[in-house]
């Protein structure tokens, strides 16, 4: 699949299907296709699927190993401007999400949707210091440090423990929007959370749908944090999301 030239990075992604755009935006610690395996099939039938690696991640290359939320946000409506898509729906996981809600607020013309899952939409640090590298090898988390190394490579450059400080520092302070901000996203929006999300949750994504003007929230019962991964409720949640995005079509020649 290809690479895109974008500034000082060049951003892989995959694409397939046919169909108004769809721009899937993956979590800390995951890659664009590994965030959203269960999404792929049922996604491609009605709609094209971009599924790009962040800056920092998966096989998106750039010598400066630094990297924030809302300059992943930068980078994805970039993204957009080099492949001349004016308007897309965003699906967004945990940091994906975080990086929807920014690009929402920021141009908030160009995105036909919004849906997120396992976000709060305001930062929340607690769990951040356990993946410092420091902390991962104290207490021998190989498995962890493996999964990183391997995963990252092309994007950390073998520098896993900067990828791992870079990650828990944007786990901490990100996002900084103020309920103003979230309160000015005027595209249809969709929150999901887990029943068990420990970064959401039901009083959480109430909160964040009663600052967006028009917007729903839906609760997975028995879900986690992931709750539209394998072995939880992807089936549940495809269904969900592919009936809000039919009730709001990209129209023709719409900005």
């Amino acid at each position: 699949m290809p690479y895109l030239q974008l500034k000082d990075l060049e951003m892989y992604y995959e694409k397939m299907g046919v169909g108004d755009p769809i721009i899937f935006l993956h979590s800390h610690f995951s890659r664009g296709i590994l965030a959203f395996a269960s999404q792929m099939l049922d996604f491609q039938k009605n709609y094209t699927c971009y599924f790009p690696d962040f800056r920092g991640h998966g096989r998106t290359r750039c010598e400066s190993l630094e990297w924030c939320t809302p300059q992943l946000a930068d980078d994805i409506l970039h993204f957009m401007d080099a492949l001349d898509i004016p308007k897309a729906h965003l699906i967004g996981y945990s940091c994906g999400s975080n990086v929807a809600l920014y690009c929402a607020v920021k141009e908030r013309q160009r995105i036909a949707t919004l849906t997120t899952i396992g976000t709060s939409g305001f930062a929340d640090s607690k769990g951040a210091d356990d993946y410092e590298p420091e902390r991962l090898i104290k207490y021998e988390r190989y498995d962890m440090i493996n999964q990183m190394i391997e995963r990252h490579e092309e994007a950390h450059l073998g520098n896993w423990q900067e990828f791992m400080r870079q990650s828990a520092k944007d786990w901490r302070l990100y996002p900084q929007l103020t309920k103003e901000q979230l309160s000015n996203i005027s595209c249809p929006a969709f929150f999901i959370s887990g029943e068990y999300d420990e970064f959401a949750g039901e009083e959480r994504i109430k909160l964040l749908s009663s600052l967006v003007k028009g917007s729903t929230y839906f609760v997975v019962s028995g879900g986690s944090h992931r709750p539209h991964m394998i072995r939880e409720y992807p089936t549940l949640v495809n269904d969900a999301i592919l009936q809000f995005l039919k009730m709001h079509p990209i129209l023709v020649n719409s900005k």
